[in-house]
């Protein structure tokens, strides 16, 4: 692990060098990925330095416990030393997450599709407590909300939403949403206040670049039509709307939110992208062995991930076992405790894979 770090520590100090250097300062493209490379390396050069202090501590107390005469002073120093190993036993730890393979998507803007499963009108009702759910808590978490496409149900629900998460670190905090959410309550429309099951799913799509997937022209159907929706003077008097239909997979993306043609057919791109994205990336999935596709980060749609039980003011996300009586609060936005949990669970598992690798 240590040799590790040292040739990171290397690259580190080459960085750090760099971008001194009035050559590289005067190209701005060079200089901010130089300072991201840094930055994201910075952390881990932080605590192996903390550790090598934590060492040299630990050796210290030891040079000097055979020196001390008085038993005052001896369990002191031992007590000193207690403390520096617990020390360095946590340092170790942290620096062995801090090495694990970091996702190259974790710093991108998300897309995020909810669409109303089972249960009629009471699941598109869930659906739209799903979107101001994952809203409250964007606000929360200083991302920006922009809605790509939506269908609106005449009680205030969806049958389907789709929209952007925008800010640095979204899909990180994201990223474990997708799958089956099931709701279990009294619906607004049953009048014999009989509880019922109903489901939504949850897709979360990292935003990907150009280069990441290409598309070509030729494999497009471009379509525009007249955006439709309630009310105001420029719904159905432009033909800003833009449908594309990708013909090798037959996806088909839609944006209508915008009243620029051009805003709806980049949205209607950026969205067929990360579809195609990932498509590859559950290509790649299934090459992988099966106690990886058991671990908490599987995202697959089908898989039923969490229960909101509202008689009981809980919620329950079956991948980790883990139920949080605090309902309210939750559909509230606040649910950065289950991300933390699930973020955990999913090193936890990434390290146990990385020690039997080794």
């Amino acid at each position: 692990m240590f040799d590790k770090i040292q040739k990171i520590e290397e690259k580190f100090r080459t960085i750090e060098s760099q971008i001194a250097e009035p050559e590289i300062i005067s190209q701005p493209d060079k200089y901010r990925e130089l300072i991201k490379e840094y930055n994201s390396l910075s952390p881990l050069m932080e605590k192996y330095h903390s550790y090598l202090h934590t060492e040299k501590s630990i050796q210290d107390a030891m040079d000097m416990l055979p020196e001390a005469k008085d038993d005052e002073i001896r369990d002191m120093i031992n007590e000193e030393l207690k403390n520096y190993r617990a020390q360095l036993e946590t340092l170790k730890n942290e620096i062995q997450v801090l090495l694990l393979p970091k996702d190259p998507m974790d710093d991108k803007n998300v897309i995020v599709e909810i669409r109303a499963g089972t249960g009629g009108e009471e699941a598109a009702l869930f659906a739209g407590v799903l979107y101001r759910m994952y809203s409250m808590y964007a606000e929360k978490a200083g991302f920006s909300i922009n809605v790509l496409n939506e269908n609106e149900t005449e009680l205030g629900g969806y049958k389907e939403i789709e929209f952007m998460v925008e800010g640095s670190g979204a899909y990180s905090q994201f990223k474990f949403e997708s799958g089956v959410h099931r709701v279990q309550r009294v619906p607004e429309t049953e009048s014999q206040g009989r509880i019922q099951t109903s489901t939504a799913t949850v897709a979360v799509l990292p935003e990907v670049d150009e280069v990441t997937i290409e598309i070509r022209p030729e494999d497009l159907v471009i379509e525009t039509c007249k955006s439709s929706g309630a009310g105001g003077q420029h719904i159905n008097k432009t033909e800003s709307a833009v449908r594309i239909l990708h013909k090798p997979t037959g996806i088909v993306t839609w944006c209508q939110n915008e009243r620029s043609q051009l805003k709806n057919k980049d949205k209607a791109l950026k969205m067929l992208r990360s579809k195609l994205f990932e498509i590859e990336q559950t290509k790649q999935n299934e090459l992988i062995d099966s106690t990886r596709k058991n671990q908490v980060g599987t995202g697959m749609r089908s898989e039923k991930i969490r229960t909101y039980n509202y008689p009981q003011g809980r919620v329950t996300d079956h991948r980790i076992g883990l139920s949080l009586f605090n309902l309210e609060g939750f559909v509230n936005g606040n649910i950065q405790e289950m991300i933390d949990a699930l973020r955990t669970a999913d090193t936890a598992d990434k390290l146990k894979e990385n020690a039997s690798n080794q």
